[in-house]
């Protein structure tokens, strides 16, 4: 449960009360850390207050660096070998990003200041901002851990952020990084509310998000999550010696390469137009084809596992027909195309679903957010958009955050700790990580705010 009222010094010593006030009426500084999986991320960001204290102020992104774990060819993550990559890593990426935090001037507090070995003076971060959960505990953990570290030896309050939830933030982030003037228009996009699509190696949502941490899940995944799913069939389709040059295990982005070598080949998919075309599946010249899940059902979740499995059988049905029959690359190419097709097809037909049960109920979406390391797949920009155009869903504004800010970062984690720190939340610093963390306010568990460990602010009203 959400643990309140409590006073910041259960988090920091030396922060009294009057000292926050004086951080929320200036730039905010923070320092970012993303360990959830196999990528070791940190970031440094910095953010200009607006009045009001609305969360739309200028932000800044001094640092941004991550290190992926090596593909050791063993088929996937392998969680010793992550954790090994996170251990090796992060205090050097740690030490790297030091050097990016603002020059301390004349006019800067003293208790706001670092001293470092070479003579030179920089702004402390006013708070550590840390991926808490979900992921796997142990590789959570050094990065948790690490931030614990920092917020003990700088005096400074931690926020622990959920993962996903800071996906859904990405494109408030990269709207407060734009350079141009926003004078009337000095809001945050997209504005709550908004749906918000989650795809990636770990999860499949799709949440109507109502505010910063009041989130209903509409659909999630009975089984595995789409980018896992793609990263299977990946294993599968992908040539030998392709999967053996690879850097990581990310199979699924290698997938949609091989499948389609440039946007020119997206238009050769017809997308269909309504449910009835879904189910109007006609083989293929290689006598073949993929059936969609749930193509009959209007259940409101996601199911992939069965892609792979379909996958697996054509290629053993092919292979079982002797050498002279064994599959080319043209029909190898074709079978790439169609796992990706039928897997953002399922996804686009869950949305569609949930779109119009909302508008049935009078509510109108705006705004459609898809986030995560699968959105960076260019197709999927190019399924979605016409699928809603098609779909009766042209005016949805489809919001992908930049390729480089899909996959896991920790310049995400550092914009959501600023939301969160901003509407008062900060993080007891005898938190432990969270591999399950379910982000439905509604839910037995309570969402975002639904385990221990949560501190307000006395001074600061709490804003959702």
């Amino acid at each position: 449960m959400l643990h309140g009222p409590c006073r910041l010094k259960h988090v920091s010593a030396t922060c009294s009360a009057s000292s926050f006030s004086s951080i929320l009426r200036r730039k905010l500084l923070t320092l970012a850390i993303e360990s959830s999986c196999d990528d070791t991320c940190v970031a440094i960001l910095s953010k200009c207050k607006s009045p009001q204290r609305s969360p739309s102020g200028r932000a800044n992104l001094l640092f941004n660096e991550k290190v992926t774990a090596e593909n050791t060819g063993k088929g996937g993550i392998v969680p010793v070998e992550a954790l090994k990559s996170h251990d090796t890593h992060l205090a050097k990426l740690v030490d790297k990003s030091l050097s990016s935090l603002p020059v301390a001037s004349g006019e800067t507090p003293g208790f706001k200041k670092l001293w470092f070995r070479d003579g030179s003076v920089r702004q402390k971060p006013d708070f550590i901002s840390v991926t808490r959960g979900p992921g796997m505990p142990v590789n959570l953990a050094v990065g948790l851990n690490t931030a614990k570290a920092l917020a003990v030896a700088w005096q400074v309050p931690m926020v622990g952020i959920h993962h996903m939830q800071a996906h859904a933030l990405t494109p408030r982030l990269v709207n407060s990084l734009q350079k141009q003037e926003r004078s009337v228009k000095d809001k945050m996009r997209p504005d709550f509310p908004f749906l918000t699509l989650l795809v990636s190696g770990g999860h499949t949502m799709l949440l109507y998000s109502k505010g910063l941490v009041e989130h209903e899940i509409l659909a999630s995944t009975t089984d595995t999550a789409i980018g896992d799913e793609l990263d299977k069939c990946g294993r599968l389709i992908l040539p030998k010696q392709l999967q053996e040059g690879t850097l990581d295990t990310s199979y699924g982005k290698y997938l949609s390469a091989y499948a389609f070598k440039s946007a020119d080949d997206y238009g050769s998919w017809s997308i269909p137009r309504s449910r009835h075309e879904e189910l109007q599946k006609p083989v293929n010249k290689y006598g073949w084809n993929l059936v969609t899940p749930m193509s009959k059902s209007r259940t409101p979740a996601f199911s992939f596992a069965s892609i792979a499995s379909q996958v697996k059988t054509v290629l053993h049905d092919r292979e079982s027909q002797g050498s002279r029959t064994t599959m080319g690359g043209e029909e190898r190419v074709l079978l790439a195309q169609a796992a990706l097709v039928t897997a953002f097809e399922h996804l686009g037909s869950r949305t569609m679903l949930a779109l119009e049960k909302l508008r049935d109920q009078g509510v109108q979406i705006s705004t459609l957010v898809v986030s995560g390391g699968v959105a960076a797949n260019d197709f999927l920009r190019y399924y979605l958009r016409r699928m809603l155009d098609l779909r009766s869903f042209g005016h949805v504004e489809l919001v992908f955050p930049p390729v480089e800010l899909c996959t896991d970062n920790a310049a995400m984690i550092a914009w959501a700790g600023m939301e969160m720190f901003e509407a008062g939340y900060r993080t007891d610093l005898g938190c432990t990580p969270v591999r399950k963390w379910s982000m439905d306010s509604e839910s037995e568990e309570g969402g975002i705010l639904g385990i221990g460990g949560w501190i307000v602010s006395d001074d600061h009203p709490v804003a959702t």
